[in-house]
């Protein structure tokens, strides 16, 4: 007896944001890999996040693991565009005293 061996394709999708996620969930590669960094099992990450399959976060993982130079460089490019947004948004508004002046707006 045999067994056929079919390669299956990995639960990545890159939607039109530019932004890897498992499958058709919402969680995004960035999360699984953060996760798989910290230490977590893929137990622990599907465990965490419902909506993933295990199987899938093996795949991920596995993913990560063959293709970690990629990857990282995928994830340092979404890392640095994240802080130009931080700064694009704090430059459009000043974040100092913000709580003080959304505590004098609740308390009118």
């Amino acid at each position: 007896m045999s067994l056929a061996v079919d390669p299956e394709p990995v639960p990545l999708v890159t939607g039109a944001d530019g932004v890897v996620r498992v499958g058709t969930t919402r969680v995004t590669l960035d999360t699984v890999v953060a996760a798989f960094r910290e230490g977590a099992t893929a137990e622990e990450i599907a465990q965490q996040y419902p909506t993933l399959r295990l199987a899938d976060v093996y795949s991920v993982i596995a993913y990560y693991l063959r293709h970690r130079t990629t990857v990282d460089t995928y994830l340092a490019e979404r890392s640095r565009l994240g802080k130009e947004a931080r700064q694009e948004n704090e430059g459009r508004s000043d974040p100092t005293g913000i709580r003080d002046r959304l505590l004098a707006r609740r308390s009118e």
